[in-house]
């Protein structure tokens, strides 16, 4: 074996290591940018994407992919496994390299597309379902467009380029995510009544951070090592370069242009920020020079921003923005390739694109391979969605749902010994009236010497008030404490104090398993809404509770009703009806 064959396949090794670890970085942003009752779920679906895809792709994927010069599919050896003649396959995408690091090296990247998939259909979509699709599309669908374009297909024949993969991967992946997150529909109290989209924050964005930084270092594998090759060292470099130059212009756009419009400089818009500039640069992160990268990062995380609002507006819930960052990015850094290609940036680059001279050529090819792969994968993913919906169903029941997939999917929770908290905004300080601001009480000052501690109590008058006060304590799931919240608010209840905890009452909670043996009984998320009220009449208030959490399920929660014998208000000593005086009106 010579020293070119060595350094070659070692090159390759390396890169599909890194890409292949870029599967951490998936599962950790999806899991981060998720609620934490569907950890489990997500993590597992991570995995197994892998492991089916490495299978379809091995069974038939590669043989449709790369089996000869057929336009539309590969048709010649297309079972590698227990063929004795892969010398076919010698010449393909390389010589210097072994047929099985050519093989893992595709793989790791047909797993990419596939784990696209799973972000957009996060946190309701059935693990069986999922999985079958992920086998189909690894099967099928991928391998074809790999073949349009990587195979010597009918668009490699045109002059379509993709050097790493901004339509062989990102837009694969992207359409056929999109198709599964119209079809699934959005996630429950994804939208208001009026079709107004709600909040659903993510249980972890230190971990999202992390997956954010596997990815990043992962990419320097997906787009270097696509040259197959370390025999032109500058080459590798300079596609090195511009992948991190136009990562970092995203990060600072993305951040600014969430920051603008947003009104804050929103993590999770930095975290898509990035992944858009690594996505919209991996099409031509050969062709383009360093300075035309930088220009494509920073329109890649200006355009990820407004296509999450996009997305959220027209009710396509996609909890992680996969379609924003793969689907739109891909189809961006796609048109970049016909935009900002210039000839002789490094020995792979020969076509000048059309803001360096080479006309509407290049990029007229690179928007039809967009059109038809768009087609191609969005109809055929569509049609695979919705077989599986009217067969064994895609989504999981309401129920499971509002629970967890955890539990539901996979009968165990990622973080078994700590309470579930929900993203709870307590308002004012647990007074549910609001009363009209009364003027400071004076507190006597002693002439001279120490003040002792009892002298600093505010002087009131501790007559008791006879007006009534009552206490009500709701008890319920922390998924409807949005929509409590809202209906308080309409009668006029300002202040809440809100507690998550841990119970049950005839749910029994759920069953658990820890490798097969089962858990002891968990106590079940609830959250906790005090208030106290003295004008507004109880029995308003406990109607107007019982109107907004009843579903007439199991699980609506309980309301209990006390008598308040006194309040006392710490900083001015106020008792009763003047000491549920809103604090903040002071």
């Amino acid at each position: 074996m010579s020293v070119t064959m060595i350094v070659d396949t070692l090159w390759v090794l390396l890169a599909a290591v890194l890409v292949f670890f870029m599967n951490l970085g998936f599962a950790a942003v999806e899991s981060g940018f998720a609620r934490s009752k569907n950890t489990v779920n997500i993590l597992s679906k991570n995995f197994i994407v892998f492991a089916v895809s490495s299978l379809g792709f091995m069974l038939l994927g590669w043989g449709l992919m790369f089996g000869g010069d057929n336009p539309l599919v590969g048709t010649q050896q297309l079972f590698i496994l227990g063929n004795p003649n892969l010398d076919f396959y010698k010449d393909t995408l390389t010589s210097n390299v072994p047929f099985w690091g050519k093989f893992f090296f595709q793989l790791v990247f047909c797993g990419t597309a596939a784990t696209i998939v799973s972000g957009a259909v996060a946190e309701r979509v059935k693990y069986l379902s999922f999985i079958v699709f992920s086998f189909v599309l690894t099967l099928f669908i991928y391998p074809i467009v790999g073949h349009w374009i990587w195979g010597g297909g009918w668009l490699a024949n045109l002059g379509f380029m993709d050097f790493a993969g901004d339509t062989v991967v990102h837009s694969v992946g992207g359409w056929a995510a999109l198709a599964g997150a119209i079809i699934l529909g959005p996630r429950h109290g994804k939208y208001d009544k009026n079709g107004k989209p709600k909040a659903i924050p993510g249980h972890n964005m230190s971990l999202a951070v992390i997956g954010l930084f596997v990815l990043w270092l992962g990419w320097f594998g997906f787009n270097p090592g696509s040259t197959m090759s370390f025999q032109n060292p500058a080459d590798v470099m300079h596609i090195l370069v511009t992948t991190n130059t136009a990562a970092i212009a995203a990060v600072l756009t993305a951040t600014a242009t969430s920051w603008i419009f947003i009104g804050k400089p929103d993590l999770g818009m930095t975290i898509n920020g990035c992944l858009a500039g690594l996505v919209g640069i991996t099409g031509s992160c050969a062709y383009v020079s360093v300075t035309s990268s930088l220009i494509i990062g920073a329109i890649a995380g200006i355009i990820v921003v407004f296509a999450v609002l996009f997305f959220d507006r027209i009710k396509v819930d996609d909890p992680v923005g996969a379609t924003s960052v793969h689907l739109v990015c891909g189809i961006f850094g796609t048109i970049c390739v016909g935009l900002f290609a210039q000839e002789g940036v490094t020995s792979l680059s020969t076509v000048n694109g059309l803001f360096f001279g080479g006309g509407l050529s290049l990029l007229g090819v690179e928007v039809l391979g967009i059109i038809a792969v768009g087609i191609f994968v969005f109809i055929s993913s569509g049609l695979v969605w919705f077989i599986l919906k009217q067969t064994m169903g895609i989504r999981v029941s309401l129920e499971e749902e509002i629970q967890g997939l955890d539990i539901g999917e996979h009968g165990n929770s990622a973080y078994p010994d700590f309470a579930i908290v929900a993203p709870i905004l307590a308002t004012d300080n647990g007074i549910g009236d609001k009363v009209s601001p009364i003027s400071p009480v004076e507190v006597p000052k002693p002439s001279s010497g120490t003040v002792s501690p009892e002298a600093a109590i505010p002087v009131v008058n501790r007559a008791r008030p006879g007006a009534k006060m009552t206490k009500v304590t709701v008890i319920t799931n922390q998924d409807k404490f949005t929509q409590l919240q809202t209906a308080l608010d309409k009668i006029g209840i300002t202040g809440l104090t809100v507690t998550n905890v841990l119970g049950y009452g005839m749910q029994k909670g759920h069953t658990e398993y820890f490798r097969g043996a089962p858990v002891k009984t968990r106590l079940l998320p609830k959250v906790q809404v005090d208030i106290v009220v003295c004008k507004i009449p109880t029995d308003t208030l406990v109607d107007t509770v019982k109107k907004a959490l009843y579903t007439g399920n199991m699980g609506d929660g309980k309301i209990f009703i006390y008598d308040v014998e006194n309040v006392i208000k710490i900083r001015t000593g106020e008792e009763g009806y003047d000491a549920l005086q809103d604090e903040d009106e002071e």
